[in-house]
């Protein structure tokens, strides 16, 4: 069952308790608050709900700021995995640009033992997900 968490202009996060996934899907380009309360909202949500899964679709965000990448790489993730966070996947549409921060993130999902999968789809996340409950 979905549960929007909030819905924002420039983010919309949710949560699926029957994948025990967590989503965001960015709207616009955020700024440094906005990009850390969507991430602050779902860590403090998942605290409560089960949270195996992470899906991000990045396709409407804008390049996100050095600041941010590593606020997430050093602050959120270590967080989100010490609160169960086994993988993740990120809707992509292949900006350079986002490339770049995409290959970032893998590197640091990498060193906390968490997959990370580049999709074109919610559909083809969510069956990856499904794929570790066999």
């Amino acid at each position: 069952m979905k549960n929007i968490i909030i819905n924002t202009d420039y983010a919309e996060i949710s949560h699926d308790s029957e994948l025990k996934t967590g989503k965001i899907v960015w709207k616009r380009k955020t700024t440094t608050e906005e990009y850390q309360y969507a991430f602050i909202t779902l860590l403090e949500y998942s605290r409560k709900h089960r949270t195996d899964n992470f899906l991000s679709d990045i396709r409407n965000q804008s390049v996100v700021s050095p600041e941010n990448r590593k606020w997430f790489e050093t602050e959120m993730l270590p967080k989100a995995v010490e609160g169960g966070l086994k993988r993740a996947a990120v809707i992509f549409d292949g900006n350079v640009f986002k490339k770049y921060y995409i290959n970032m993130i893998i590197g640091v999902t990498n060193k906390f033992g968490v997959p990370l999968k580049i999709v074109n789809s919610e559909e083809e996340a969510l069956e990856w997900f499904k794929s570790f409950e066999k």
